[in-house]
């Protein structure tokens, strides 16, 4: 940006070397009138060079998104994979950007006419797709499938942390709305939310709604229209892709132990079985909402634990779990993390249901649940032995983590209240919703 010369990037590295000896890690560094924007990756420095007033953000995004695209084409990103694919790292640094200024970073588009068999005598030299010059930049034209159907998961992530004294320090929910579109030519999609605004805005105020927070979405969304009326309205990337994220901060302000805590309404609609969906973000839109909400949700499972050592001789503990959710709900894959002491050994198990395993590696009892339905109290006991040698080092208090997915359900309450496929062809297309709810930074410390 600014007319650069190439040059100047042989004074980033000893600018670098001389803050590493200062220890000093500025994300941004400066050289005469040059600046530097940068990032790490393993082994690797991602450069920006500027000497204009450039949008920090957006060249951050930018390098990330290289990043991305780079492991697209590579699997791994590291000093190796750049030096045995110098011809593809050059033909991407060319197609996505010009003068300054970012082009295509789709990593779909671009495989359409990068490849890495592409300078090979036997190929002809492929065409950049219509679609790098189109206002759809996401989409190629010409997409034909003889099932239309769309998949949609809808994946909420608890963080939660508990004091020692059960006080709840920190709770989020962290969502997310993922698709896999198996759609024939270049249908519109309009999606529609039980969100809070959109209800007040039609006087539906008593209905069930969520708000939500740091809402993040894909770029093929129509941030106009849904400023206007909240309506999401897009033309979807073909396959798989995040359409958007979102927060909800559900910690209340001040210690606030659980004994007051109040429930939140949990519900759900349209549980459809489709593939769980696992994909990267493409390149996004922010868009923040000025408004801030609490909802207030119990811990969806709760852990009570009694850790007695006895000096010299044994260590004993007792572990109560309870599940905090309705009935009609289960949890699956239940993972109960409890520390013990590195030193301990000969350990014995009693479980009320599921099984126990020690992982000395990690100084820890894994106490499995496959299956734990809501309302439920199961209990665990575990003994070791201790040696006779106390060591004089000592250890730090974990906290327990617990894992677990509940399908069919989202403990924010959000709700996929309709989608539309609008296609000028006509043809009929199935859409599919799914819910779940997974652990995220799932932590409840111990006395």
């Amino acid at each position: 940006m600014g007319n650069m010369d190439m040059n100047e990037v042989d004074h980033f590295m000893p600018i670098m070397m001389r803050m590493e000896e200062d220890a000093e890690s500025l994300p941004l560094v400066t050289h005469g009138s040059a600046h530097f924007l940068w990032i790490k990756h393993r082994n690797l420095y991602l450069v920006a060079m500027t000497k204009k007033n450039a949008n920090a953000a957006l060249v951050y995004s930018f390098l990330y998104k290289m990043v991305e695209v780079f492991k697209e084409y590579f699997k791994e990103l590291e000093e190796e994979s750049i030096r045995d694919n110098f011809v593809t790292v050059y033909e991407l640094m060319d197609e996505v950007m010009d003068f300054g200024f970012p082009q295509t970073t789709d990593s779909k588009i671009l495989q359409e006419y990068i490849t890495q068999q592409g300078h090979k005598l036997d190929v002809g030299a492929p065409r950049p797709p219509a679609t790098v010059t189109n206002a759809v930049s996401w989409r190629s034209e010409g997409i034909k499938y003889r099932k239309n159907e769309v998949f949609m998961d809808v994946i909420e992530s608890v963080n939660l942390l508990v004091s020692a004294t059960g006080s709840v320090l920190r709770s989020e929910i962290v969502g997310s709305i993922k698709l896999k579109v198996v759609l024939s030519g270049m249908p519109e999609l309009r999606l529609g939310l039980n969100d809070k605004v959109l209800f007040e805005i039609t006087g539906r105020e008593k209905c069930k709604t969520v708000e939500l927070e740091d809402v993040k979405f894909h770029q093929c969304v129509r941030l106009s229209r849904f400023e206007n009326d909240r309506t999401i309205s897009f033309i979807p990337p073909d396959g798989e892709s995040e359409l958007m994220s979102y927060r909800l901060n559900t910690t209340v302000s001040g210690t606030h132990t659980l004994t007051h805590t109040q429930t939140h309404t949990l519900s759900h609609t349209h549980t459809y079985a489709c593939t769980h969906l696992l994909c990267p973000m493409l390149t996004f839109f922010l868009l923040s909402s000025p408004l801030f909400s609490v909802c207030q949700v119990k811990p969806l499972i709760w852990i009570e634990s009694v850790i007695e050592k006895f000096s010299h001789s044994r260590v004993e503990i007792k572990v109560k779990a309870r599940s905090q959710f309705k009935s009609r709900s289960t949890a699956n894959n239940v993972a109960i993390m409890v520390p013990v002491p590195s030193d301990a050994d000969s350990p014995k198990f009693k479980t009320s249901t599921g099984s126990c395993k020690y992982l000395p590696e990690k100084s820890v009892v894994q106490w499995n649940i496959k299956s734990f339905p809501g309302g439920k109290e199961y209990m665990m006991r575990a003994h070791f032995g201790l040696p006779s040698v106390e060591s004089t080092e000592l250890e730090g208090r974990r906290p327990i983590t617990v894992n677990f997915e509940i399908p069919y359900f989202t403990v924010s309450g959000i709700q996929v209240r309709y989608l539309k496929i609008i296609e000028k062809s006509g043809y009929e297309a199935l859409p599919w919703v799914r819910y779940i709810t997974q652990s995220g930074d799932y932590q409840l410390r111990t006395n």
